[in-house]
């Protein structure tokens, strides 16, 4: 049981050390119906997922974060509705799949700004 334990807390403590090293701004561009949007992910430092996302006039926190490993999922409400962001996260690179208000899908790389 006590190994049980200190497994599980293992686990928590990488998902934790991983969702801080996160932590910063990430910038990049993606080409919609409306033509390329710039974006910024902004990663707070802390034990979770959380911050906020800059799409084009809209800004919105970071909702239901989850890092797990290299791969990263989270979503955003603005006021055209809820878009929803999933990928992976590698050294200083971003790539996501990101799905709009409408459901339409764009391809995001993002890279981490120093």
């Amino acid at each position: 049981m006590r190994l049980l334990s200190l497994a599980a807390l293992a686990a928590i403590m990488t998902c934790v050390a991983v969702a801080a090293s996160l932590a910063g701004a990430w910038k990049g561009s993606m080409d919609t119906q409306m033509g390329a949007m710039e974006v910024t992910i902004t990663i707070q430092p802390g034990a979770s997922l959380a911050g906020k996302v800059n799409i084009g006039q809209y800004e919105g926190a970071i909702e239901k974060g989850k890092v797990d490993g290299g791969n990263i999922s989270f979503e955003i409400n603005i006021e055209p509705g809820k878009i929803a962001y999933e990928g992976t996260v590698a050294g200083d690179e971003m790539k996501l799949k990101v799905t709009g208000t409408q459901g339409n899908q764009y391809a995001l790389l993002c890279k981490r700004q120093k």
